[in-house]
């Protein structure tokens, strides 16, 4: 019996909508990641992209459990000398709250050209609105 091995073309896409309104960060993160990475499908292979598309709405609204509100930073550099830049979870739901969900969710992805390509299938958006009503998107099982 030979293995079935699904080709890129073959593999349907849906696009699903994730409400992140007082959702814990992590948990989400980890719903999100396993629908971008296909594993909630039965042709789920490790080395090809199987999964769907995902947009997350309310960003902003995402909770985080315990101390880390105050103490978790996030820290980015430049690539300059001196060009570490550290910021906290208010400084950062401040700005940009969307970098929030896609922190997580990039963590928890391939760390190779399969994990961007995948990276590139989630739209995280700090209000309800989004552009991706064309597509129909279904909502996902609460988390």
């Amino acid at each position: 019996m030979k293995t079935y091995l699904p080709k890129p073309l073959e593999i349907p896409r849906k696009w699903h909508v994730v409400d992140a309104k007082d959702a814990v960060l992590g948990r989400l993160a980890a719903k999100v990641a396993n629908v971008l990475r296909g594993k909630d499908k039965p042709v789920y292979t490790p080395h090809v992209d199987t999964g769907d598309f995902v947009v997350v709405i309310n960003a902003a609204q995402v909770k985080l459990t315990g101390k880390k509100e105050d103490q978790k930073t996030y820290m980015s550099y430049s690539g300059w000398r001196g060009g570490e830049r550290y910021r906290t979870v208010p400084e950062l739901r401040a700005t940009h709250p969307e970098r929030l969900i896609e922190h997580a969710v990039k963590g928890m992805l391939p760390k190779n050209r399969l994990g961007r390509q995948m990276f590139g299938k989630l739209k995280v958006y700090p209000g309800a609105d989004h552009p991706h009503t064309a597509q129909q998107p279904q909502p996902l099982a609460a988390v």
